[in-house]
């Protein structure tokens, strides 16, 4: 009888301690697992590229800043860049984490520093009618124009040279980089035979041409949806006069020296905020995007050839 007992207790205890392991295993994995939710990084600093007048921009952008430190439970600063080139420099120096970067804007900053692209922007295709209107399918990848008034004199690419152009900056896929070199693999160099003239926004480049500023403009289509309702008569008064071929959207990149960890995180609540109402407002107000869908380093390679061969225009 003893021996039953004393057998007993020894079961107890075992089964007991046996608890008690797998109780306190329970507690520490759930520990841990709550630590390792939160970011490594103590704030996030973001930049956009002003596409039109910067402090525009930047009241459009700033309710990200608290949406993106609810999801991620650190402070998130938003601010607007000069250009393309400063973004990247400060991503380079590591004073941004995450830009808003256009393709070619990407390709520098990744080619120099190691920038790496999580997500690329997705908006309603536009339709080829003059009219600024959209169809209803969602695309990843978008058309530059040369844009002239409805009662210029260039009626063909031939008639641009001699002309005054507004452009973008050096780094602008949809405001330099590919309608210069589909206009130049089409026996047209306006680099060489045009007067180029840099604006700072794809608006400045619409209304150069509406104030009879330069003859045409290189801009992002339809652009001309950013001036409509100051300009009411803007698509009455302008025209198309070449579209290019499909240029990739707009990126969302991190900087090098971010942890995978911390990008994984960046990258979901990105995408949690694009679902919201308030999110979808930011990005439609800031650059017309729809939403976001990811994205990988080899979407931009055509980028690279078209970069290519801007090398060799002279």
């Amino acid at each position: 009888m003893k021996k039953i007992i004393a057998a007993v207790v020894v079961l107890v205890v075992v089964i007991g301690g046996f608890f008690v392991f797998t109780g306190s295993k329970h507690s520490n994995s759930s520990t841990d697992s709550s630590s390792s939710s939160k970011m490594s990084m103590k704030e996030l600093n973001i930049q956009f590229v002003p596409s039109s007048q910067a402090d525009t921009i930047l009241a459009k952008a700033k309710p990200l800043e608290d949406l993106l430190s609810k999801q991620l439970g650190i402070p998130v600063h938003v601010s607007i860049s000069t250009d393309y080139n400063t973004v990247i420099e400060a991503m380079g120096s590591k004073k941004v984490d995450m830009g808003f970067l256009p393709p070619d804007g990407y390709v520098t900053a990744h080619k120099q520093y190691g920038a790496k692209v999580i997500l690329q922007s997705t908006r309603l295709g536009m339709k080829d009618d003059n009219t600024g209107a959209n169809t209803d399918k969602l695309v990843n990848s978008y058309k530059s124009m040369v844009l002239v008034r409805a009662d210029s004199s260039i009626k063909s690419i031939k008639d641009l040279k001699g002309k005054k152009i507004a452009v973008q900056g050096a780094t602008s896929s949809a405001g330099y980089i590919y309608p210069t070199v589909e206009l130049y693999k089409k026996g047209v160099n306006v680099v060489k035979d045009s007067t180029l003239v840099q604006v700072k926004g794809h608006d400045q480049g619409v209304m150069s041409v509406l104030n009879g500023d330069t003859d045409a403009a290189f801009i992002f289509d339809d652009a001309r949806n950013v001036v409509k309702k100051d300009q009411p008569d803007v698509f009455k008064n302008t025209r198309v006069l070449y579209y290019t071929k499909g240029i990739p959207n707009d990126t969302i990149t991190l900087r090098k020296g971010i942890s995978s960890s911390d990008s994984d995180k960046i990258k979901a609540a990105i995408i949690a905020v694009s679902k919201t109402d308030a999110g979808k407002k930011v990005f439609n107000d800031v650059y017309s995007w729809a939403g976001v869908t990811d994205s990988k380093d080899s979407n931009f390679d055509d980028i690279r050839d078209y970069d290519s061969t801007m090398a060799k225009i002279k």
